[in-house]
C-alpha cells in the first residue's frame, strides 16, 4: 500500500484532498493500486472573527471530519515552519509520496529525502506559464482566454520541476479567482488519483517531461491590490474584481468610507444584449451616472462604463445593487475615489 502525506491549506486544496480520500477507500478494493493518506500538513489555525477564535484551515477543518466520520486516523500537522522536529513526525508515518496543492511553504532537500518517490504537486496554470503563488488570479488580470493545471514532479526550484500531465480549461471572461480554482480542484484531484493508483501499482510514478517554453512569474497579492483606479478601463477593472475574489476583494471610497465592489460586469458585454445601457460616457472617471434596475450601478471609468450589481459598505453586510440604492438616495452623481 502506498502511503501518501498530503499538504495544502485553502477550501480548493480540501475539495481535492475530499475526492483523493474517497477514491483511497476505492482503491483498497484493488490490493495492486491501494494508497492511503496517512498525514495531512496544514497552516496553522488563525484567530477570527470578535472573539478571536483559532479556525483551523478548510483542509484541516475537512480532515477532522473526515476522521470523526470514518474514524480513520489520518495524523493533522500544523507546523508554522518545518524543520527537524517536524520532519521526525512526518518520517514516523513512514509515508513513500508527498501531494501537494496550495501549501504555500518552501520545502528543502531534507524534507523531499523522507519520500521514497518524491512529492507531486497540483499547480494552476500550464507550466511554465504563472510559476509562482498567483497563478489563477494572474491568468484573470491578464484576461487570458486559456488556462489549465498541471501536475508535477516537485523540485527545489519554485515550479520547476516536469510535468506529469495537463489540463487545458477556457476561459469565458466570467471567472472568479475563487471559482476557477474550484475547477482546477476538480480537474487535479481526479488527475492524482490516477497517479497514486499508477504508483501503487508500477512502484514508480508515470513518466514526466521537461517544462516547454518561457518561464513567468506571478507575485504575492497585496491587500492594497484590491484599490480599484477608475483611471482604468471597466474591463480591466472587471477582471481586477474577479481576480481578487475572495481575496483581498477590490475597494474605492467616497466622502472617506470605503466602498467594496463584490461583484460588477463591463457593459461592454452587456450592450451586445441591451443597447440602452450607456458603453461610454464624457463623465469623470468614478462618477456614478446611474441606476439601472435591470442591470446594476453604472459608473464611469477611463474607458468604458462599469455595472456593479453587489457592494458593501465598510463594516456593513454585502447587499445586491437594488437593496443597496435603497439605503443610498444620493448616490447617483457620487464620484468615488
Amino acid at each position: 500500500m502506498l502511503r501518501v502525506i498530503y499538504a495544502g491549506s485553502p477550501a480548493a486544496s480540501a475539495k481535492s484532498l475530499e475526492l483523493i480520500l474517497k477514491d483511497s477507500v476505492m482503491s483498497s478494493s484493488m490490493p495492486d493500486q491501494e494508497y492511503k493518506i496517512v498525514g495531512v500538513l496544514t497552516n496553522p489555525p488563525s484567530m477570527q472573527g470578535r472573539h478571536r477564535d483559532l479556525i483551523p484551515t478548510e483542509v484541516g477543518h475537512f480532515t477532522q471530519i473526515w476522521n470523526e466520520a470514518r474514524d480513520d486516523g489520518i495524523v493533522i500537522l500544523t507546523p508554522e515552519h518545518i524543520k527537524a522536529e517536524e520532519r521526525e513526525q512526518i518520517a514516523a508515518l513512514h509515508p513513500d509520496i508527498f501531494v501537494c496543492f496550495a501549501y504555500g511553504h518552501i520545502l528543502g532537500p531534507k524534507f523531499f529525502s523522507l519520500f521514497k518517490y518524491g512529492g507531486i504537486n497540483l499547480h494552476p496554470s500550464l507550466l511554465p506559464k504563472y510559476r509562482g503563488a498567483t497563478p489563477v488570479n494572474q491568468a484573470i488580470l491578464n484576461l487570458d482566454k486559456e488556462t489549465g493545471f498541471s501536475v508535477q514532479k516537485m523540485a527545489l526550484g519554485i515550479d520547476e520541476g516536469d510535468v506529469i500531465s495537463e489540463e487545458k480549461v477556457t476561459l469565458t471572461g466570467t471567472e472568479t479567482a475563487e471559482s476557477l480554482l474550484k475547477t482546477c480542484a476538480l480537474y487535479g484531484g481526479s488527475e492524482i488519483t490516477t497517479i497514486l493508483r499508477y504508483t501503487a501499482k508500477n512502484g514508480q510514478l508515470p513518466q514526466a517531461r521537461p517544462q516547454e517554453g518561457l518561464a513567468s512569474y506571478c507575485s504575492i497579492i497585496r491587500k492594497e491590490d484590491g484599490r480599484i483606479n477608475w483611471r482604468d478601463s471597466a474591463e480591466k477593472i472587471d477582471a481586477q474584481i474577479r481576480a481578487y475574489t475572495p481575496w483581498p476583494g477590490c475597494f474605492t471610497s467616497t466622502g472617506g468610507v470605503q466602498l467594496r465592489i463584490l461583484k460588477a460586469r463591463d457593459a461592454e458585454k452587456i450592450a451586445i444584449q441591451d443597447p440602452s445601457v450607456p458603453k461610454n460616457t464624457m463623465a469623470v472617471p468614478g462618477t456614478v451616472l446611474d441606476y439601472n434596475k435591470q442591470r446594476g450601478i453604472l459608473i464611469q471609468t477611463g474607458h468604458g462604463v462599469l455595472i456593479a450589481t453587489e457592494l458593501q459598505w465598510q463594516a456593513k453586510k454585502v447587499m445586491d445593487y437594488k437593496s443597496f440604492m435603497n439605503g443610498a438616495r444620493n448616490f447617483i452623481g457620487t464620484v468615488l475615489e
